[in-house]
Order: structure tokens, then sequence, then C-alpha cells
């Protein structure tokens, strides 16, 4: 599904509130002056409420899972704000809040 392309300035959190951000990121490719996110790129999570008692949680880093399908940035696919994501080791999605509006992939 299309979608705004990620980049470092994008807003992401974990299900549960947790700020993600994303490392590394393309360098070479750059959105408004920004580095775009990639499906290879890793999600650091900080501060995720989510501390049940003998549980899976909390959230610490999140992954793209499917990315774009026809957008490149050095040849690996783009994180869409409608990308399929996933926490470790909750396996709940990450929430892209706010993505630069610019640029549209596919």
């Amino acid at each position: 599904m299309p979608g705004p392309i990620l980049d470092l300035g994008s807003i992401v959190t974990c299900s549960h509130g947790g700020k993600a951000t994303p490392v590394p990121v393309d360098t070479r490719v750059l959105l408004s002056g920004k580095p775009a996110v990639t499906q290879a790129s890793v999600f650091t999570v900080a501060g995720c409420g989510f501390v049940p008692p003998g549980g899976n949680g909390p959230c610490v880093t999140g992954t793209v899972v499917v990315a774009a399908a026809r957008v490149f940035a050095s040849g690996v696919p783009v994180a869409l704000q409608t990308s399929v994501t996933t926490c470790a080791p909750t396996g709940t999605p990450l929430i892209p809040i706010q993505a630069q509006t610019r640029v549209i992939g596919s």
C-alpha cells in the first residue's frame, strides 16, 4: 500500500508509547535533508511502558518486515508509514505517527 517514506525525522513509537529511533539509516538518500529509513534499519526503542509480570516485555528493538516494493535506497526497499513492522520481544507493531509528506512510495 502506498504511503509516505519514513526518514530520520519521522516520529515512530512502539505500541506502548516508547520512542523508536532507526539505526542505521541510508545516508546517501535524503528526504528534505534527512536520511531515508530502509528495511535494513533497526529501530531502538526507549521508554516502552509495557512491563508485564513474568512476560515478554518491554519492547527493545523494532524491524520493518514488509517495506516498499518499488522504491529503493541504495538497493534496499525504503520503509513506508504503511509498512508492516514488529517489535522484539513483544511482537507488537511499531506505530509511525508522523512522517514527511513530500515523497510517497509504494
